[in-house]
């Protein structure tokens, strides 16, 4: 009795269609991935460098129930003018004071600044919300 062999004899014939379509697979998953990497690459550096002014919260010190003293530090290109805003929320959460710090010290880049927020009630904390450039 003889053996009847079902596959074709191996390196004879080339690649299966699986082998061809697995290939295929990959190097779709590899251009994809690749393309993926350098968006996030892109929105990443277009974020950072797109970015005129920048400011930091050193540190902050309630010095009573209606003022809370913010020490913020701020980056920006020397000709450029901006507002930073900042927040003082209360125990449970709610904001309690909110101040715009005008910055328009032209011809220097890095500006520290401590300033008063006024409270309606004792605050807990001081936060940056964020900054924006006029010019």
């Amino acid at each position: 009795m003889t053996a009847v062999r079902e596959e074709l004899p191996e390196g004879r014939y080339g690649r299966s269609a699986d082998q061809r379509a697995d290939r295929k697979l990959k190097i779709v998953g590899a251009g994809l991935g690749v393309g993926l990497l350098a968006m996030i690459g892109w929105f990443g550096y277009d974020y950072i460098a797109g970015q005129k002014i920048s400011a930091e919260v050193i540190k902050f010190d309630v010095a009573s129930d209606s003022e809370v003293q913010v020490h913020l530090e701020i980056r920006k290109d020397e000709n450029t003018a901006g507002t930073c805003t900042l927040r003082s929320r209360a125990q449970d959460g709610a904001e309690v004071g909110r101040l715009d710090v005008r910055v328009d010290q032209r011809g220097e880049s890095r500006v520290d600044e401590v300033v008063k927020v006024r409270t309606t009630a004792r605050a807990t904390s001081a936060e940056l919300v964020g900054c924006t450039a006029s010019g």
